[in-house]
């Protein structure tokens, strides 16, 4: 197994690229991607500068006009090409995100099958772009719109989704003909290097996907983002990284897409059926060890149910087995980093110190790696760090609520607003509720809401704009009206 990680990561490009040539770091600096299961290094990926962006930036305005012009039949089939080399290489891509990122290789699998259905359905979207012919309504003359390419896009991904989060940006920009740069976060950048090298073999042009690796993502980035040749920006990260890279952006007035964080809500009734409801919660909580933005992170449960759903969730969370996400039986990996890890402990002890009793877990697991035990933490205190802040980690705080208000005034008392979780079997209640949850995504009966084909995107200040469905592609797309008089 450790020859075939080994010849894994060797054979992954790690230079930057830039108009179609792997290359290194105008400084020939090199910065270490470790494992963060056992700290070890894994191997080392060159450390981009500000010049090295600008080349990037170049190398995408460059091809802009010739990509622009490339038919969507072509464009569609490099997208599903890249699709079926994800599928082939599943097991690849699987351990890779595992040794760089920490999830189970069975997660990873199932990242890879997410990934690839953004480039099925791009690739099916790339040949449905289309305006509209209509007569004014004083018949002088005609009205004719078009949808052009939003062109050069600067794309910011971040680690805990390295695969998918890059197919979701580089799908619709690649189906509508947009150039991208892409940076990937430095934590995990292996993935999304593989990844370019997949999009190259489908066929993609030189300089349609540039990829810049570094650890100094402001002083790269901000360059291209006050570059007038840059016109569209795409985010998935941090609140406060969002705020400052949208202040940035507003001197060229670009299109901006964020993606930010979250505060989830889980909603449990006095009508649900609580074995579905525990089902759900592990999926909600769990998924990616609970470092996703569309991770649950405040169980609200009637107080009727709240006992019983606790302490069914501990039993469930304290029977996972925590360790290396590439060997076998594993559960939950490590979290990203040390600093990761001390703060979701920080959030812990805080409750605890306010009055949250701990029912499973609690604290850090001993020894070498990030791991942290998973937690369910009952009668937590309106107060507590942890129902404000998101937790990025194995822990589930369960509070109560008393009726259909004062579960919806729960959920909403956050300033985010990117998904929330609802269990009932009253029709009525899921649509009164849902309709009164302030939340871009809503999901009934189930853990999971992420669809390739459906709307992913948040309010407040978990941000705007749209990825997947029939609105992802829009977000590459400049709308233009022609005047036509007869």
């Amino acid at each position: 197994m450790a020859v075939t990680q080994t010849s894994l990561i060797d054979s992954v490009p790690t230079g930057l690229l830039i108009g179609g040539r792997w290359r290194e770091a105008s400084g020939a600096a090199r910065f270490d991607v470790r494992d963060p299961a056992t700290g070890e290094v894994l191997t080392t990926c060159a450390d981009a500068t500000p010049d090295d962006g600008l080349a990037a930036l170049t190398a995408a305005h460059d091809a802009q006009v010739s990509w622009a012009a490339t038919p969507p039949r072509d464009r569609s089939e490099i997208l599903r090409r890249a699709f079926e080399a994800l599928v082939e290489r599943t097991e690849d891509f699987a351990t890779l995100m595992s040794l760089e990122m920490g999830k189970t290789v069975a997660e990873g699998r199932g990242e890879v099958t997410y990934a690839a259905e953004f480039f099925r359905w791009f690739a099916e979207e790339a040949v449905r772009i289309h305006g509209r012919y209509s007569v004014a309504p004083n018949g002088a003359s005609r009205l004719l719109t078009m949808k052009q390419p939003v062109g050069p896009t600067l794309m910011i991904t971040p680690w805990n989704f390295p695969l998918a989060m890059g197919t979701r940006k580089i799908g619709p920009a690649v189906a509508a003909g947009c150039t991208m740069v892409v940076k990937p976060a430095h934590e995990t950048p292996l993935t999304m290097l593989l990844l370019a090298q997949v999009l190259r073999d489908a066929g993609l042009p030189d300089g349609v996907l540039n990829v810049v690796t570094t650890t100094h993502s402001g002083a790269v980035c901000e360059p291209l983002i006050r570059d007038a040749r840059l016109r569209k920006l795409t985010f998935t990260g941090s609140t406060a990284v969002g705020k400052v890279l949208v202040e940035q952006s507003a001197e060229q007035l670009l299109r901006v897409s964020m993606e930010l964080g979250g505060n989830a809500p889980f909603l449990v009734f006095e009508d649900a059926d609580l074995d579905a409801a525990v089902d759900g919660a592990m999926i909600a909580k769990m998924r990616n060890i609970g470092e996703a933005c569309t991770a649950a992170n405040r169980f609200f449960v009637h107080e009727s149910l709240a006992q019983d759903f606790a302490s069914r969730l501990a039993e469930r969370m304290g029977a996972l087995v925590v360790g290396k996400g590439t060997d076998e039986g594993v559960d939950v990996g490590p979290l990203i980093t040390e600093k990761a890890r001390d703060g979701v402990d920080e959030l812990v002890q805080d409750a605890v110190g306010r009055g949250a009793s701990v029912l499973t877990g609690g604290g850090p697991v001993p020894g070498q790696g990030w791991f942290y035990q998973p937690t369910v933490l009952a009668d937590v205190p309106a107060d507590s760090r942890c129902l404000r802040e998101e937790i990025f980690g194995p822990v589930a705080p369960v509070s109560t609520f008393s009726d259909d208000a004062d579960a919806v005034a729960k959920a909403n008392g956050t300033e985010y607003g990117l998904v929330g979780y609802v269990y009932t079997r009253d029709q009525s209640r899921v649509l009164r509720v849902a309709e009164a949850m302030e939340f871009g995504m809503v999901g009934v009966n189930t853990g999971i809401v992420s669809n390739p084909a459906a709307p992913f995107g948040g309010v407040k200040q978990s941000g705007f704009g749209r990825e997947g469905g029939f609105e992802g592609i829009d977000e590459y797309l400049e709308t233009k009206y022609v005047g036509i008089v007869l």
